[in-house]
């Protein structure tokens, strides 16, 4: 090169190292978009178009720009060059990724804004490279080329395809025949049918016997139906009024206490468990410490407050047949509305039949307008249907004709079909014929004895240089007297529950012997309890109260009139 050659080539090699990371950018763009198809090795010859583009297109001038750019692969350059001058490109991300690396002003006066000026100019050279490209033709020199003539020879008849061989085709196996018990219906529905009849045979049995003998349980005994009435009762009317620990008490001394008082006490033998037992063994002791705590403080002098539980035990119980008589007055007037509610549920249903005789009289109007309006749209439909049939009869030519068609072009596949299976038959054949022949040089090989025999000795040890190794007789011998000292110790342990069973066992038939003392002494003071009472209770019974009265006959008169008034209806 000569050395202005020489100059021009070493400042476009330092241009283009100093400026590389802004020529990788448009670079690397044009890989991923437009030049996805272009081999990497040209990467070099993109950079040094691209920096001449950019900075040495004022000097070297555009006439030098297009003959280097037409010495090189026309279709190339053209890509390259109309990605590179985009109006859009240059103006959005191109200018932004180069304002990451200088100052977006320097950018845009120095390098896009005279870009945007050369682009017309460029543009015509890529219009030019364009028409080259689909101008374009190949003169290849043509020389004089012997052409040889056919020989006349005689046409050979078509050979027959000869039938193939019985024993060289595959045989398919032989289907088995579809099982009658698929057609059946199966077993099982027929057992559960069974099983469901028989179950509903006997639930109604069992109905049957239920309503013929009643359960004894079900049925409430006189002395217990009083004893329920006052439970219910001190529910309804002490639970929104006062709070639960009040309740609890109120009716624990009004009601429970004296229901159980009336029960003979029994001692009947129960079988604890250990925690009951404990349990009742410290109440009874908790007790026996109260009773003793009260009888100290009665011993230095303290009041003896059962005058003032008695009277306030009365009070309550007076109370309490208050609010139970105002309970039966509610009910009553809630029996009476129910009365008065079915009475005016009658009126309203005699209203209506009249209501509905008289719709139904319109209603059978109607339908004699709607019937006859019907047979007038049903003369319209058969003429329209028999205008429609004589329209079918030309469709159904066109329909044969159409389906012989079809049957022609089933008959061509089929044959064709019928080849290609063949085919694949041979060639299945022989592919089965190639791994027979691979199974049995594997099964040669593997039929061939081997020879593995190690003597190994007990006593000696593996040799790995570890801390505490030890032969397999040593590890034996270690691990029975492992066994032995893991023996003693579980008999140590099961010695020692033993023991702690038995002091158990005696202290839970300690606690029985006291249990049963403290229940025989509670069941003596029950029963001279309850003989007092009987001889201090009268048997006379309060007499209802005068709005009760009034109230049932009331009841009584509106049920004479709603059973008058349901014979009417």
């Amino acid at each position: 090169l000569n050395v202005t050659e020489e100059k021009f080539v070493l400042d476009t090699l330092a241009g283009c190292t100093e400026y590389k990371s802004i020529l990788d950018v448009v670079v690397n763009a044009f890989y991923v978009q437009d030049g996805r198809y272009c081999p990497i090795s040209e990467r070099n010859l993109y950079i040094v178009i691209c920096y001449l583009a950019t900075f040495q297109l004022e000097e070297i001038g555009l006439q030098h720009f297009s003959r280097i750019v037409k010495s090189l692969d026309t279709a190339k350059m053209q890509q390259f060059l109309r990605f590179f001058f985009n109006d859009l490109y240059l103006n959005t991300w191109i200018k932004d990724e180069w304002g990451h690396f200088y100052d977006s002003v320097y950018v845009k006066e120095n390098w896009i804004d005279p870009l945007l000026r050369w682009q017309p100019k460029v543009q015509q050279l890529i219009e030019k490279l364009t028409d080259k490209l689909s101008n374009r033709t190949t003169t290849v020199k043509t020389s004089r080329v012997t052409r040889p003539k056919e020989f006349n020879l005689t046409v050979p008849k078509p050979r027959a395809i000869p039938p193939p061989i019985p024993a060289s085709l595959p045989v398919l196996p032989k289907r088995q025949p579809v099982p009658p018990s698929i057609y059946k219906p199966p077993k099982e529905r027929k057992q559960l049918e069974e099983i469901k009849t028989k179950n509903i045979q006997k639930a109604k049995d069992l109905l049957l016997e239920a309503n013929t003998k009643q359960f004894r349980c079900a049925t409430i005994k006189p002395e217990k139906r009083e004893f329920l009435y006052r439970i219910i009762s001190a529910v309804l009317v002490l639970w929104p009024q006062i709070s639960c620990e009040q309740y609890l008490e109120v009716v624990w001394e009004s009601v429970l206490t004296p229901y159980f008082e009336e029960l003979t006490i029994d001692n009947i033998p129960i079988k604890l468990n250990t925690a009951a037992i404990l349990r009742e063994g410290a109440l009874y002791q908790r007790k026996l410490e109260e009773e003793l705590k009260r009888v100290e403080n009665l011993q230095q002098g303290a009041g003896d407050p059962s005058e003032f539980l008695e009277w306030q035990k009365q009070m309550r119980g007076k109370d309490l047949e208050e609010q139970l008589a105002e309970i039966e007055c509610r009910r009553l007037q809630g029996k009476l509305s129910y009365e008065e509610a079915v009475l005016a549920h009658q009126n309203v249903i005699q209203e209506n039949k009249k209501k509905a005789d008289l719709l139904r009289e319109e209603k059978t109007e109607l339908m004699h307008l709607y019937a006859e309006k019907r047979l007038q749209e049903q003369k319209e439909m058969k003429e329209l249907v028999e205008q429609v049939m004589e329209g079918h009869k030309n469709v159904k030519q066109v329909k044969a004709k159409i389906q012989e068609y079809k049957q022609q072009i089933v008959q061509r596949v089929c044959e064709e079909s019928g080849e290609l299976l063949q085919k694949a038959l041979e060639e299945k054949e022989e592919k089965n014929r190639k791994r027979y022949e691979l199974i049995q040089q594997i099964r040669a090989i593997e039929s061939t004895p081997s020879i593995r025999q190690k003597f190994v000795d007990l006593t000696e040890t593996g040799g790995h240089g570890l801390f505490g190794e030890m032969s397999i007789v040593e590890l034996r011998e270690r691990l029975a007297l492992l066994k032995e000292a893991q023996k003693a110790a579980e008999e140590e342990k099961r010695d020692q529950i033993i023991h702690e069973k038995q002091a158990k066992e005696q202290l839970i038939l300690d606690k029985l012997d006291q249990i049963s003392q403290f229940r025989a002494e509670l069941g003596r003071a029950a029963a001279l309890k309850q003989e007092e009472k009987k001889k201090s209770q009268s048997g006379e019974r309060p007499m209802k109260d005068e709005r009760i009265l009034n109230l049932q006959k009331k009841i009584v008169e509106k049920t004479m009139e709603r059973k008058k008034q349901a014979g009417l209806l």
